[in-house]
């Protein structure tokens, strides 16, 4: 994670690409989702069941707020993009990463699909929601950067980085209300 949040950051910077930048993003949300969660199992190690309770619905609503604060950043920064006809450039390293995130994103979130059903942990499931998100995003910016190449158009970066906020809103929702996921 660390390695496709560096390289994407960077990658979104140097091409000026909201895309790139909400997928760089978006890596750095899931490793503070991973330490919340470390946060969460800690506390039910170390003070029993009667605390896990409480520090699953908290870890829950962080994970819900970092989609949020993603979300948010997506929308300001494609409208911004559109208002001043901003042209991200291709960025063959953005590709890639991006390239590469779909299967291992894919793998992560099954497998923590799986985990959070045998430990009935609505934080563990944000927490594969957003590899899923990344999953996600990684197709997004595949699909835009080959867009953009292919088409020239100004708006594709924007547009493209658009359409993933329907599903981080939505699954922001679900963690923030702590909604039941089926685990367990």
């Amino acid at each position: 994670m660390v390695v496709e949040a560096v390289v994407a950051v960077a990658s979104g910077l140097a091409a000026g690409s909201v895309l790139l930048l909400a997928f760089g993003l978006d890596s750095f949300i899931e490793l503070a989702s991973a330490g919340v969660l470390i946060w969460r199992l800690s506390v039910e190690l170390r003070d029993g069941q009667a605390f896990s309770a409480r520090a699953e619905r908290v870890a829950s609503r962080i994970g819900g707020g970092l989609l949020f604060a993603l979300s948010a950043y997506v929308v300001v920064s494609a409208g911004w993009s559109l208002w001043a006809h901003h042209r991200a450039a291709f960025s063959a390293p953005g590709l890639v990463i991006s390239v590469l995130a779909i299967p291992i994103m894919r793998y992560l979130a099954q497998r923590k699909i799986l985990l959070a059903e045998k430990l009935g942990s609505k934080a563990m499931r944000a927490d594969a929601m957003e590899s899923i998100t990344c999953g996600w995003l990684s197709l997004v910016v595949v699909i835009g950067l080959i867009a953009q190449l292919a088409l020239g158009a100004w708006w594709v970066d924007a547009v493209g980085s658009l359409a993933i906020v329907w599903f981080l809103i939505k699954e922001g929702r679900e963690a923030w209300a702590g909604e039941d996921c089926g685990c367990g």
